[in-house]
């Protein structure tokens, strides 16, 4: 996601001398700087305190690890976290600044085509959450809501949601190896299927309950395939699953 970021706000105009990475492993840190051109430094220092925004995106398991070299140097600046499940009093209480923007990105971002929620502090302007609309654009389409615990729905929507969709493509795949197609054939179809249904979708105004109803005559093929779907609960499963990854992402958020 670091790398996304990066890739992004170079491709917008941002000068690499104005982005600077602390990254400890040697190999990393120099594929960044190879890659971009921008500065990497295996540790924090007091050059730190010049940045306007930092943005935290590594791995939650080792943010304290992280944060606690950087906190010396951190505290005026806006904080943009792009960790799961770190909630902002944490990074407060890490970093010594109380303007922290959390952002929920999901794996599209690598390619321009993620979607992340986003949710401030109080102390956080507007024209700061503008700053931050600007380093994430790149990457997507951004939404802010107005509760932090709105993220962890986020989290189960879009944050997990790209493995849901891959999940139903292998499903497709599996199926149309079973009817006697070969695997690239299905895969060709699942995903074209996929990419056009969703495309449909933004430039209609319908809700999908009328689009599906567009594609389904009682009695006929979708017809059979959604009635068995129903028989076999898929529709209350999914939502139970995606219930499910809320309450891990809370369980995430609030461990100590």
């Amino acid at each position: 996601m670091a790398g996304a970021l990066i890739g992004g706000l170079l491709k917008a105009g941002r000068m690499a001398a104005s982005i600077l990475v602390i990254e400890p492993f040697e190999a990393q840190r120099q594929r960044l700087a190879q890659q971009f051109g921008i500065d990497a430094w295996p540790a924090a220092n007091e050059a730190l305190a010049r940045a306007e925004m930092v943005v935290w995106a590594v791995k939650p398991q080792l943010f304290a690890e992280a944060a606690a070299p950087c906190s010396p140097f951190v505290g005026g600046a806006l904080q943009l976290s792009v960790m799961a499940g770190i909630r902002s009093a944490a990074i407060v209480r890490a970093s010594g600044s109380e303007r922290v923007v959390r952002a929920m990105p999901n794996t599209p971002a690598l390619i321009g085509r993620g979607i992340a929620g986003l949710v401030a502090t109080a102390t956080v302007s507007a024209h700061e959450r503008a700053a931050v609309e600007t380093v994430l654009a790149p990457t997507g389409q951004l939404l802010w809501v107005p509760r932090e615990d709105d993220l962890d729905a986020v989290t189960a929507l879009s944050g997990s949601g790209p493995a849901y969709v891959f999940y139903f493509v292998e499903a497709m795949i599996q199926a149309a190896v079973d009817m006697g197609l070969s695997e690239a054939q299905g895969r060709t179809l699942a995903l074209a299927t996929f990419g056009g249904a969703t495309a449909l979708a933004l430039q209609s105004d319908d809700p999908p309950s009328v689009l599906r109803e567009g594609v389904t005559s009682k009695g006929g093929t979708t017809h059979a395939a959604l009635t068995s779907l129903e028989a076999d609960g898929v529709k209350a499963a999914f939502i139970k699953a995606m219930r499910a990854a809320q309450r891990r992402a809370n369980e995430l958020g609030n461990a100590p």
